[in-house]
């Protein structure tokens, strides 16, 4: 297909020659896969035959050409109609192929969807969606105020739904909690989103609940723990979170049984904010030796040497090391293997990290339950990407009561016994 090319590098509709060949090789592409995958339908089904030998399913055409919006811009599809003839013996009605790729709804591909929040907690409202997108995407279609109001108020139902799911089925070991200010769209000032992700026993994380509290504080946080038992959470054997949370309290009267550790990321830089920038590279560094220790008796040397080098000018600083020494070096109680995921909240700060450093300030609040709604869509298109823990077989023995000296299984219960 020839392209006439302005002198400036754009074609007659605006968009770059390069964007064009984009959308091009994309709607190629996708051409080529609905072609496959009805073939490959057909040719399963070439022995489906009636009475008198024709196929029952066999290709008819395409259906009519529509725009669908991607991540390349709007792309025109043709997609093949197949014609089956088959009938459902349990319903009486006939049989019909979807497409797996390109469903008979879909308008935009997923990748739109995850784009959407993010700009709503830039502070845009739905009208600001399409030229914020047109300059990206060539075109608004598929993009409509309505379309964005559509998708918002699903988004809502969607987190309504997750956090009235029952949670008795799944068993989270281990759990991060923490509150992030975004500065979003939220009812009072101060609110924070309260953040708990959690290990299964198969090692893979998952988002617990995310909701709204005020200044993170304990009743707020102890609303959400209250609630999670409700629904069937059980204990987590390990949480580990900011050592200023709320949270503390409230896990301490819901969850009592659970073993706390602070993190050692917001612990490093509260103890910098306290001494002198002259005296903080080598402070760091003394720090480090202590979370990064062989094991916890190495690290309680770290931390009396740490004392030694700072007490006499910076006793504010030493102590927030040792007077939580034992919630500081609680992760070394568990498998090696995970002690790089327990020493602080990296699962929940890697996250929010690209949303909490680009987000802007807001003029006035805006709905609380569609701005909690953009978080969670938020979370839950990254949480696809969340690995597993290191060894996650050991998750289970850990659940199990086993035993672990520097890292290592000592202690085997009976139902795990070899």
């Amino acid at each position: 297909m020839l392209t006439v090319v302005n002198e400036g590098g754009t074609t007659p509709s605006g968009s770059s020659l390069l964007d064009e060949i984009v959308r091009e090789g994309a709607r190629r592409m996708l051409a080529a896969a609905l072609e496959s995958e009805v073939n490959a339908y057909i040719a399963e089904l070439a022995g489906e035959r009636d009475d008198k030998g024709r196929r029952l399913v066999v290709r008819n055409g395409c259906h009519q050409p529509r725009q669908v919006t991607t991540a390349a811009g709007p792309v025109e599809v043709r997609a093949p109609r197949v014609n089956d003839k088959r009938v459902d013996e349990t319903t009486g009605e006939r049989k019909r192929f979807s497409s797996a790729i390109l469903p008979p709804w879909c308008r935009k591909s997923p990748k739109i969807s995850e784009v959407l929040p993010l700009l709503y907690l830039h502070g845009l409202s739905s009208g600001d969606f399409v030229p914020a997108l047109e300059q990206f995407l060539g075109s608004a279609a598929g993009l409509s105020p309505a379309t964005v109001t559509r998708l918002t108020a699903q988004w809502q139902a969607d987190h309504s739904a997750f956090m009235d799911r029952d949670l008795s089925a799944t068993d989270y070991v281990y759990v991060w909690a923490d509150g992030i200010h975004l500065r979003i769209r939220l009812d009072e000032a101060k609110a924070a989103v309260l953040v708990l992700i959690g290990v299964r026993a198969d090692g893979t994380k998952e988002l617990i609940a995310l909701a709204d509290g005020y200044r993170e504080s304990s009743e707020a946080w102890a609303g959400l723990l209250r609630d999670c038992a409700r629904r069937g959470m059980r204990a987590p054997v390990l949480a580990v979170g900011d050592g200023a949370l709320g949270f503390w309290k409230a896990l301490a009267e819901v969850f009592p049984e659970t073993h706390e550790q602070r993190c050692w990321v917001h612990k490093t830089a509260n103890v910098l904010d306290s001494l002198p920038k002259s005296a903080q590279p080598a402070a760091k560094r003394a720090i480090q030796d202590i979370y990064n220790a062989e094991d916890k008796d190495q690290a309680r040397k770290a931390i009396a040497t740490f004392a030694r080098q700072y007490s006499a000018k910076y006793p504010k600083a030493v102590k927030k090391i040792t007077d939580g020494e034992a919630e500081l070096l609680a992760f070394f109680d568990f498998p090696a293997e995970h002690w790089i995921h327990l020493r602080t909240t990296n699962p929940i700060e890697s996250t929010f990290a690209t949303v909490r450093l680009r987000t802007k300030v807001t003029k006035g609040a805006g709905s609380r339950a569609a701005g909690l709604a953009m978080v969670f869509k938020l979370v839950e298109s990254a949480q696809a990407r969340w690995r597993a823990v290191n060894a996650p077989h050991l998750v289970a023995l850990v659940r199990a009561g086993a035993r672990f000296e520097r890292g290592h299984l000592v202690e085997r219960p009976e139902a795990y016994a070899v």
